[in-house]
C-alpha cells in the first residue's frame, strides 16, 4: 500500500493505491452503493459511508483500478 498526499488548488488530496487484484469495471459503478458487497458475508457499508462522510466535509472521492494490477482511491476535500 502506497499513501501519496498534496495541496492542490485550495486542496488536500489523499490517495491511497495498491497492487492487488483491482476491481472488475462492471463493479466500479456499483462501489458507493449501500449494501453493495463482493465480499461474503459483507455489509457493503465501508464506502457508502465514507463517501457520505467525504461530502458532509466539501469532499469528493474516486476510484481507478485495473484487474491484476491494483486500485487507486483518490480523496479531496478543502484546505484550512
Amino acid at each position: 500500500v502506497v499513501v501519496r498526499t498534496r495541496g492542490a488548488r485550495g486542496r488536500v488530496e489523499v490517495a491511497v493505491e495498491d497492487d492487488g487484484n483491482g476491481i472488475a469495471s462492471e463493479q466500479l459503478p456499483r462501489l458507493y452503493e449501500p449494501f453493495f458487497s463482493t465480499k461474503k458475508g459483507g455489509t457493503g457499508l465501508g464506502l457508502a459511508l465514507t463517501q457520505q462522510i467525504i461530502q458532509d466535509h466539501g469532499g469528493e472521492i474516486h476510484v481507478a483500478s485495473r484487474v491484476g494490477r491494483g486500485t487507486t482511491f483518490t480523496l479531496s476535500v478543502p484546505a484550512g
